[in-house]
């Protein structure tokens, strides 16, 4: 039998999917399964997005420029200029999703077995891009005592080596829902001038800063223009996960004609998905004032009905619509499966995504769980007392 590549067996299984057959499994058993493990909004996408999809006239969907439409990406510049982040339609590509993003810009930065490092738990497809590019995640430990806030300076100072080519970080974040504050910004960019590094952010969850938290970026760090490399997407601020749509930016114009080489690979970014994307740009703030306000209180609610469950620990989200929650068992991933398999309470059981896949270092996370808090409020309710009901059945 033909072998499969070290590459492809090396490629880490998505903590957030790998429990789907147990789920499908307990709905064809008749229990109702409440989803807590995926970041798919039940908001609804913004009319204007579906209606320019709808309404097009469109008679030969041909290709679209490889750096995106021209129009769309002016658009892009224009809503980062009114986040006070100043770039023009140059600096902008536009990718399939966050995802693309962030290959093209490992692809572009780093060689194989190059280091990038990432303080954990992190988004865990980062472990697999990386693994995809051949490079090689340097974690550096943040904790849920201190609500996951940036580790030590002195702590990412110890990992630079000479094969270190950026540090990565999510902001905010996913799966911690933590929100960086400037000063921390300030301190990443000073290592990354002192180190000649790239620092690349994830800013997908821009839009979702609570309690009258501002979202820092790392363009508007003066001094950065030749080491900061965003990376977004439509999909969470738009509740757009299905269009498919993300962009890289950068002012570094290095980064920018390599990424381009990686993006003509693939020929273009999807043409309707962009009509879309760029409709949705002219959504009005009162959508996003609305969602964020809804998001506040799915927040508050969540994490006040796990505070009452003995021996949990939960961190405070500060801003994207993830919380980390730590369990008294041994080992969340049994207790995932183990809620699809053998629990249910009135026909109703819950997913969780345990969370030893956000981490790199084996060993942490082991008794945590990520919890995305996309339902209505009644069903946070009813889902945090099937898992306080369940923790006092689980024998581990």
């Amino acid at each position: 039998m033909p072998s499969i590549s070290r590459k492809g067996q090396s490629m880490p299984e998505s903590p957030i999917r790998k429990l789907v057959p147990y789920a499908e499994q307990a709905k064809n058993r008749g229990i109702n399964v409440i989803h807590l493990n995926i970041g798919q909004p039940d908001i609804k996408t913004p009319k204007i997005a579906l209606d320019a999809v709808k309404n097009n006239t469109i008679e030969v969907l041909a290709y679209s420029r490889t750096e995106g439409s021209e129009t769309y990406r002016e658009k892009i510049a224009r809503y980062y200029q009114k986040k006070h982040i100043e770039v023009t339609s140059e600096d902008i590509i536009v990718t399939t999703g966050g995802s693309e993003a962030l290959s093209f810009v490992m692809g572009s930065i780093a060689d194989a077995e190059d280091e990038i490092i990432i303080p954990e738990p992190f988004y865990a497809n980062y472990n697999g891009f990386a693994t995809a590019a051949g490079v090689t995640v340097v974690p550096v430990v943040s904790r849920i005592e201190d609500n996951f806030a940036l580790p030590p300076v002195e702590e990412f100072e110890k990992l630079i080596g000479p094969k270190t080519k950026a540090i990565l970080i999510c902001n905010p974040g996913n799966p911690t829902g933590y929100l960086y504050s400037k000063e921390e910004i300030g301190k990443l960019a000073a290592i990354v001038k002192k180190h000649n590094l790239f620092l690349v952010a994830d800013e997908v969850y821009r839009e979702f800063a609570y309690e009258g938290k501002q979202h820092h970026s790392i363009l508007q760090e003066s001094g950065l223009e030749e080491h900061a490399i965003i990376v977004d997407s439509v999909s969470k601020r738009y509740s757009m996960c299905g269009a498919r749509i993300g962009c890289l930016v950068t002012k570094n114009k290095n980064v920018v004609k390599t990424a381009l080489k990686f993006a003509q690979a693939r020929l273009s970014p999807p043409t309707y998905a962009q009509i879309a994307s760029e409709a949705a740009l002219e959504t009005p703030q009162s959508y996003f004032d609305a969602v964020i306000e809804e998001y506040v209180e799915r927040r508050n609610v969540l994490i006040t009905e796990l505070e009452k469950i003995e021996g949990v620990r939960v961190a405070k989200p500060q801003g994207a619509f993830y919380c980390m929650a730590e369990l008294p068992i041994a080992d969340a991933d049994k207790f995932a499966q183990w809620l699809l398999e053998d629990f249910s309470l009135n026909g109703e059981t819950v997913m969780v995504a345990p969370a030893a896949g956000f981490y790199a270092t084996k060993g942490l996370g082991k008794n945590q769980i990520r919890i995305a808090y996309v339902l209505e409020k009644e069903n946070l309710i009813k889902a945090v007392n099937i898992l306080s009901q369940a923790l006092k059945t689980f024998k581990g």
